[in-house]
């Protein structure tokens, strides 16, 4: 689909979602709902339930389904972390950075997945897509310059190792649709070493590593997932704004969504960790897909620009060879089967099976949180939990 057509097409489908909803606003808490109120076949949720709890989909930590507004399945799972990770929570490698009682050490569950043993689950990779929100309503509010600005205006280039003419050509819309052009590798599972945010965590100065790596495509040209290029987007919206990324969330993205229990971590070097560091409560992450599935709305407030979540959400590069995988502005376009019609999804991913999952023509956020951090073992899919949900949509009669 063009993108002109994917704009329109996906527009409306907003538009007539928001109308589908409910008039109360989550801001305090969600309306609860049973399934069947909204739509659903309780039977069949309970049947994926079950299957989680099994451990079918190795460990899933929490499970929220949201129709019409109302939050209708909710469902949390507890694991004993300590126990499960206890001999790699003491060995040495890619995933225990620094000090392994440190905040880097992915399998310390002190840290990880919930903060301290609390409520606070680590959203990982989908701060990306919540990071890409605070950037639209910077745009918004006219205190982030323009998207095509070049990143090293931000930068001494003289401290930037491999500065040519193609990293000049660099724009903030490049760091946006992981376009940079920089020799990057983060395909390689977490736990190998030759994974380049393996060998970035060990600098102290994650933004400098990323643009000191030398270009290996023309800016623009092919997706590479680099999650050190969010780092550089929070770097320089800190510099361009004059203010923490963290101080600005709370202040236009937090407090109007009624977001007041969160933690972010920060990066050695001591900025906000705009690629991984955020934690949130499974509610809470719902309430930042269903800000995107009202189109930027939150009680008849405009937060984040209509055009801004129309642009996040478009197909602006293809992050798959097949492309059933489509990228816009740090949120994933999914492709899936519905009633045996090609459909779209767009959803923020994050490491260890954090899934924030917008299904805007069946009016639905799902929300999944897990820690399957291993290389190996089972795990569940985005693609599997929307298929799955969807088997539980009752056909209008």
């Amino acid at each position: 689909m063009k993108k002109s057509l994917w704009c329109l097409a996906i527009g409306m489908i907003l538009c007539s979602s928001s109308l589908l909803a409910q008039d109360h606003w989550p801001t305090t808490d969600w309306h609860v709902a049973a399934p069947d109120d909204v739509g659903l076949d309780a039977a069949v949720l309970s049947a994926f339930d079950a299957d989680i709890s099994r451990r079918q989909y190795g460990y899933v930590d929490s499970m929220l389904v949201v129709r019409h507004g109302k939050l209708a399945y909710e469902r949390y799972y507890t694991h004993d972390y300590n126990r499960v990770y206890q001999k790699e929570a003491t060995t040495p490698g890619p995933l225990v950075v620094r000090h392994p009682t440190g905040p880097y050490n992915y399998f310390n569950a002190w840290w990880h997945p919930y903060l301290k043993k609390g409520n606070l689950h680590s959203i990982q990779s989908v701060t990306k897509s919540v990071v890409a929100a605070i950037v639209g309503i910077a745009v918004g509010r006219g205190d982030f310059p323009d998207l095509d600005t070049p990143v090293l205006t931000f930068f001494d280039t003289d401290t930037i190792a491999n500065v040519d003419d193609s990293k000049r050509r660099m724009t903030i819309r490049h760091l946006l649709t992981m376009t940079t052009g920089l020799e990057w590798n983060e395909d390689y599972p977490y736990s190998d070493p030759r994974n380049s945010f393996a060998i970035m965590a060990l600098d102290p100065n994650w933004v400098k590593f990323t643009l000191d790596q030398p270009m290996a495509l023309e800016p623009g040209e092919a997706f590479q997932y680099n999650s050190g290029a969010t780092l550089i987007l929070g770097d320089v919206f800190t510099k361009a704004t004059g203010m923490d990324l963290e101080e600005y969330a709370v202040r236009h993205l937090f407090t109007p969504l009624g977001i007041d229990n969160f933690f972010w971590k920060r990066t050695p070097f001591g900025l906000t960790d705009a690629q991984e560091g955020l934690f949130l409560t499974s509610r809470d992450m719902a309430k930042i897909a269903y800000l995107f599935l009202r189109k930027g709305k939150w009680q008849e407030k405009s937060i984040v620009p209509s055009t801004w979540i129309d642009t996040s959400v478009s197909p602006l590069v293809s992050a798959s060879e097949d492309g059933t995988w489509e990228y816009g502005y740090k949120w994933w376009l999914i492709h899936y089967q519905y009633r045996g019609e090609q459909r779209v999804a767009f959803a923020g991913l994050g490491f260890g099976g954090q899934h924030l999952i917008v299904i805007p023509e069946l009016d639905m956020v799902l929300v999944f949180t897990g820690w399957n951090i291993r290389s190996k073992g089972p795990r569940l899919t985005s693609t599997e939990a929307i298929k799955r949900v969807l088997e539980a949509v009752i056909a209008p009669t």
